[in-house]
């Protein structure tokens, strides 16, 4: 796929990840950029258009959840995919990143079935 993807995970083997999945599940991207925390992702959303973001919600500095509502109060990445990667198994954190913005979810550990099933429909 054209364009670039954001992949956001306090933990960098989880960010390779992540990326790898995609990529065996045929989700590639031409660009990759990765952010440590929300704060991070932040700055790369204000320099560059993404059209997709895989997040994860429990990170230090800035959370995935603060992250959605950050991204919602500046206008970033407007109908942008955001897809959460995530241990917590709580409904009500799940629930929460929904109403904040979130498009889908895929709890740790994934597979590429997850990634097929949760993420390649949002970029149809």
């Amino acid at each position: 796929m054209k364009g670039s993807i954001l992949v956001v995970d306090d933990s960098a083997m989880m960010r390779k990840v992540v990326l790898r999945t995609l990529k065996m599940a045929g989700v590639e991207f031409d660009t990759v950029l990765e952010a440590g925390d929300g704060n991070e992702a932040l700055v790369c959303l204000r320099a560059n258009k993404v059209e997709l973001i895989m997040c994860d919600i429990n990170m230090p500095v800035m959370t995935g959840l603060q992250l959605l509502e950050a991204i919602k109060a500046e206008k970033l990445a407007v109908g942008v995919p955001i897809v959460m990667v995530t241990t917590e198994s709580s409904e009500p954190q799940v629930r929460q990143a929904i109403l904040a913005g979130a498009r889908g979810y895929i709890r740790k550990p994934f597979s590429i079935e997850h990634i097929v099933n949760n993420v390649k429909p949002l970029l149809a």
